[in-house]
Parts: structure tokens; C-alpha cells; sequence
């Protein structure tokens, strides 16, 4: 308590100092250097009170970003199967999941319910290992929209606790290429 009253009545009295310094005042000039000296020892002890909080709180906030682990989701959803894959910023595999592996009808592999189980089991090792945000990069067939599974995913995932900090569709994009097979007429059905 002591010292918090005797550090206002110090910053008031630089405050009051810098208000005379600035303002051409009869007193102003009077001033003895020994109460400018005491002046600026105290402006600079209470400029490294100063930088000593910042310092402190800086190491607070670092230490809880460490805490936070991010990893990237790859979603790619076709019309025929969902995958889930799932690693670090580093590119190392936590878990890989297909809809195969979750039924063995291959007609349902691409619907949307599977595709939320793939998600949901895809996500149980990295909420394990501490996982809390995902970057979502869904991909779908090349020159086509994502299959039906892909939006059913990220939904899985956002429910399961994950924070999304960005979905990227990342679906390549055919410019010119090969020739379409069909040929000049198309197909005759």
C-alpha cells in the first residue's frame, strides 16, 4: 500500500514537473537542478516498473499460445468416398480416416452421415493429444464441386470442440488439359 501511494505521489509530481517544463512560467525557471535530477531518477525507475509488466505479460500471452496446438484437416470428399486426414503444421500423420473404414457398403461411403462418423473418428487422436484448433483444406474431384460428405465433415469437427480457423477449398482446376474422352460427338448413349 505504502509503495503504490508513494509511486502516484511520484508520477503526479513528474506529471506536475512536465507541465512547468512545458509552460513558460515565472517559477519554471527557477527550478534547482538537484529537484531536476531527483525528477528524471524517478521517471527513470518508474520507465523500468514499466517495461518490467510488459515484460511479464508478454511470457504470459506466449505461454498460452504454446499451449494451443493447431493441425491442418484435409477433407476430400468424391462421389464415391469421404477422407479425413488429419496432422500437424509439420505435415506428420495423427489419423487418416475413409468412409471404407467405416461401412462396407460401398454405395453409402460418400453419404453425409458417414462422412460425420469419419470425422468424428478421425478427430479422437489429435483432441487427445491436445489438439484444439484445425485448418480445413477440402479438395474435391478435379474440375468438379467436393462430394456430399465434404460440408458434413467440418461440421463433425467444428462439434467435437475443434476451433476452424479457415476452410481453403483447395480443388484443382483444369485449365485447357487433355482432350475429354467421349470423343468429337460425345457419348451415344
Amino acid at each position: 500500500m505504502a509503495e503504490e501511494e508513494t509511486k502516484e505521489n511520484a508520477k503526479e509530481e513528474i506529471v506536475q514537473d512536465a507541465a512547468d517544463i512545458s509552460s513558460p512560467k515565472r517559477g519554471a525557471s527557477q527550478q534547482s537542478e538537484k529537484a531536476r535530477s531527483k525528477s528524471e531518477s524517478e521517471t527513470e525507475e518508474h520507465a523500468e516498473d514499466i517495461q518490467e509488466i510488459d515484460l511479464s505479460e508478454e511470457k504470459e500471452s506466449k505461454s498460452k499460445a504454446k499451449d494451443e496446438k493447431v493441425g491442418i484437416a484435409y477433407i476430400k470428399s468424391s462421389g464415391n468416398n469421404t477422407m479425413v486426414h488429419i496432422t500437424d503444421l509439420a505435415g506428420s500423420t495423427i489419423s487418416r480416416v475413409s468412409g471404407g473404414m467405416i461401412t462396407k457398403h460401398s454405395r453409402l461411403k460418400s453419404n453425409p452421415t458417414i462422412a460425420m462418423f469419419v470425422a468424428k473418428r478421425a478427430a479422437e487422436r489429435p483432441r487427445d493429444l491436445g489438439f484444439t484448433k484445425l485448418y480445413v483444406r477440402m479438395k474435391g474431384k478435379t474440375g468438379e464441386n467436393h462430394g456430399p460428405g465434404a460440408n458434413a465433415a467440418i461440421k463433425s469437427l467444428n462439434k467435437e470442440g475443434f476451433d476452424i480457423i479457415s476452410i481453403l477449398d483447395t480443388t484443382k482446376v483444369p485449365r485447357g488439359g487433355p482432350k475429354k474422352k467421349g470423343g468429337r460427338r460425345g457419348r451415344r448413349v
